[in-house]
């Protein structure tokens, strides 16, 4: 199964430690691997509205239905929260 999210107003910096925090393990800066799943992160300015420009993170979520589906909305909780 893949799935690609993508967020607004969090660094890609914060996207990998939710990652862990929902037991990923960092392979390397774009790349987050756990049991069943893994997630590749990407980002870029965005244009919001004028000169206001967001940050949005792109996660491409890969692995086992079953151990994808709680990952993904446990770490959308965490990354539309500190959007805020």
């Amino acid at each position: 199964m893949r799935v690609e999210r993508q967020f607004r107003g969090i660094s890609k910096r914060l996207a990998a430690h939710y990652l862990e925090n929902v037991g990923g393990e960092r392979i390397d800066e774009d790349r987050i691997e756990g049991d069943g799943w893994s997630a590749s992160l990407s980002s870029e300015s965005v244009d919001v509205a004028g000169s206001i420009t967001l940050t949005e993170v792109t996660v491409r979520f890969e692995g086992d239905e079953d151990a994808l589906g709680p990952v993904i909305e446990a770490f959308a909780r965490k990354a539309i929260r500190a959007g805020g």
